[in-house]
């Protein structure tokens, strides 16, 4: 393989009129979207974009997404996929950092490309939408021509999504073209028969993160499936979806599922049309599983993956499944449980084990996982790659930094998390991020945020704020304003939910808050 666009070209060769996207109605065929991707790609080639160079897509679920996506990588390039929820503030590090010369973006977000592009290397903004400044429009920017395929190795980069640690700062993940290959197919294989030409995938994943990316979007155009994007999520519009639609294969995150479920004409919708559906992105709630099986007689796997990983190593199946388990490794991917010394820890007999009578301790570890859809590392970042891999045994074992344990069946077990990260309705928060905005508020004196359990989104963000001098609670601020600020600085999803003044903050004798504290008092 040369390019993970060869993987369309075959698919285009083979069903060209079969239809490729699917949207509010409008349909592309896999020979129109070819000829998009190649325009793009020339467009991109006369403005000197090509071999290496970055392409930010800040876009939600559209049609132009993927024509963007397939086309750079057609021209060489590198994608660089972006929240379309961030905020100028968000945006600036992960177009700074990767070099990004180019970006593609929602007209209603052209402004914030516009506000950090003279700190970054932008030179060529493409909207989509309505007119905007400074942009050119993603249908006049297509060239009339078409650019051949540009080759690139296995092992050269093919997308760059950013991700955080436990310092917060976003990370570049370097992805090549065959890490998320491999991926893809070894996903397609967790359905019997796989997924095929017949199939109809709804697209409620973003495409900006690497799970909907990978295991839907890359999965049906590789086999000539229809994709269905989903621009904004709304689980009544997915139910007509389905049932229109006759869609075969769904994968979301809890939230998803959990509004799914709750919706007042639950019991009346007819989900019989899909075969496989999946739930990643964070721990599905058991109740939400059984409950979304006896409303709709559809079995509901729950799988496992980071965006270091391409992303999904483990997975429950139909032939292979427990309940309560992320589910066994994937096709070509190694996994175990390791303690502090990378030594394998003890496996029970069978999971789940009863938490209350079993001493975690004693079978709990690190995930750690090796396989040809683990990332070449962190972009510029050498001091993070050599924290995040060990080699042993001749194969490069990547550190999840999840815990978790391990039955004599292989399947898997996350009982929680090392990072102080929140995952919230499938998304990533990192609180130094939060806490860093909120401090600079006039009217913070000190904050902390932690996560707090939520029935839909399984954690929710909550920030303890101990108010600067001559700031009285509810009267000099509130804790409306608080969440208004960071609603006006940063994505929808980070803003904390809950608001609680303080006078002050547990610490440590080294100044350090002690967070676990905070989350058993709320």
């Amino acid at each position: 393989m040369t390019n993970l666009v060869t993987e369309v070209a075959d698919t285009v060769s083979e069903t060209p009129e079969s239809v490729a996207i699917s949207f509010n109605g409008n349909e592309q065929t896999y020979e129109t979207l070819w000829e998009r991707t190649g325009q793009f790609a020339a467009a991109l080639d006369e403005r000197g974009i090509g071999e290496g160079d970055r392409v930010g897509i800040y876009l939600p679920n559209l049609p132009q997404f993927v024509t963007a996506f397939y086309g750079t990588l057609r021209a060489g390039g590198i994608v660089v996929p972006m929240n379309p929820q961030y905020k100028a503030r968000e945006i600036s590090h992960l177009l700074s950092d990767s070099g990004a010369k180019a970006v593609v973006t929602l007209s209603a977000n052209a402004e914030a490309v516009a506000e950090v592009q003279s700190d970054t290397d932008v030179n060529t903004v493409v909207s989509v939408g309505e007119p905007a400044e400074s942009a050119t429009d993603f249908e006049a920017f297509l060239a009339d021509e078409t650019l051949p395929l540009v080759e690139r190795a296995d092992d050269d980069t093919a997308v760059q999504p950013y991700t955080s640690g436990t310092t917060g700062t976003p990370k570049g993940v370097l992805l090549s073209h065959h890490n998320l290959a491999s991926n893809t197919r070894s996903n397609m294989t967790l359905l019997d028969p796989p997924i095929g030409p017949e199939d109809k995938l709804v697209g409620t994943l973003p495409l900006f993160h690497i799970y909907g990316m990978s295991a839907v979007m890359n999965a049906a155009v590789f086999t000539g499936a229809t994709y269905y994007p989903v621009a904004e999520w709304d689980p009544q519009v997915v139910f007509d979806l389905i049932e229109n639609e006759e869609i075969t294969v769904m994968y979301g995150v809890p939230a998803m599922f959990n509004d799914m479920i709750t919706q007042p004409d639950a019991e009346s919708r007819d989900l019989s049309s899909l075969r496989f559906v999946n739930s990643g992105g964070s721990s599905l709630p058991m109740e939400v599983l059984e409950t979304f099986e006896d409303l709709f007689g559809v079995e509901l796997f729950e799988g496992y993956g980071l965006t270091e990983t391409s992303p999904v190593t483990h997975a429950n199946r139909p032939d292979a499944r427990r309940k309560g388990s992320i589910g066994q490794p994937i096709e070509a991917v190694d996994a175990k449980i390791v303690d502090q010394d990378f030594e394998e820890m003890p496996r029970v007999a069978e999971g789940p084990v009863d938490e209350e009578e079993m001493d975690l301790d004693e079978i709990v570890g690190e995930l750690v996982v090796s396989g040809p859809n683990v990332m070449q590392g962190y972009y510029e970042l050498p001091g993070a790659n050599e924290a995040a891999f060990t080699e042993e045994g001749g194969k490069r074992w990547f550190h999840t930094e999840d815990l978790g344990y391990w039955d004599e069946d292989d399947f898997f077990f996350v009982v929680d998390r090392e990072k102080h990260m929140i995952v919230t309705g499938g998304y990533n928060v990192y609180p130094r991020e939060v806490e860093e905005l909120l401090y600079e508020h006039e009217a913070v004196a000190d904050a902390a945020v932690v996560g707090i359990e939520d029935d839909r989104r399984g954690e929710t963000v909550k920030a303890l704020i101990v108010p600067a001098p001559g700031y009285e609670p509810g009267e000099d601020v509130t804790a409306e304003e608080i969440k208004q600020y960071a609603l006006d600085n940063i994505a929808e999803y980070k803003h904390p939910r809950q608001v609680e003044f303080r006078e002050e903050l547990p610490r440590t004798t080294t100044g350090k808050v002690q967070k676990y504290e905070l989350r058993k008092e709320s």
